[in-house]
């Protein structure tokens, strides 16, 4: 199963946190927001589909989530996790830990936001740029 969620850069995009990857349905972004590398997302946890939490919301399934802004794409993979709530309405974060919260989309992560290209996050500090990210769970 897949779902697409398109959100924008924003001139505050670090992307420098060793463990977790966000983005956000918030417009504005602080500095100190080093994980998110995305602003004004079309959904949060909460809007997933039923079907694919339910997916999520269990320890042995696969989670690939994928990155496209132009043409750079970064894929993560992960894993569900039967803790998981998926009731944030704002924020979707994946996490190389296994730390469960209304935030978390996928735990068990392979990467995190520090391993994003230098150029896919410099494009994404304009907030004109469109990027996708996608989450698809076997």
């Amino acid at each position: 199963m897949r779902f697409e969620i398109p959100f924008y850069g924003h001139e505050n995009i670090r992307s420098l946190h060793p463990k977790t990857i966000e983005i956000t349905t918030e417009s504005n972004l602080t500095v100190n927001g080093d994980c998110i590398i995305g602003v004004s997302a079309s959904s949060g946890c909460n809007d997933i589909p039923e079907k694919m939490k339910q997916l999520l919301q269990n320890s042995k399934s696969h989670v690939s989530c994928t990155i496209t802004v132009k043409d750079f794409t970064f894929k993560v993979k992960g894993r569900g996790n039967d803790k998981l709530t998926l009731t944030n309405p704002h924020d979707i974060v994946i996490r190389k830990s296994a730390f469960v919260c209304p935030r978390t989309l996928a735990t068990n992560c392979d990467l995190a936001s520090d391993m994003i290209p230098r150029k896919m996050i410099k494009i994404l500090q304009s907030p004109e740029t469109k990027g996708v990210f996608a989450i698809e769970v076997v």
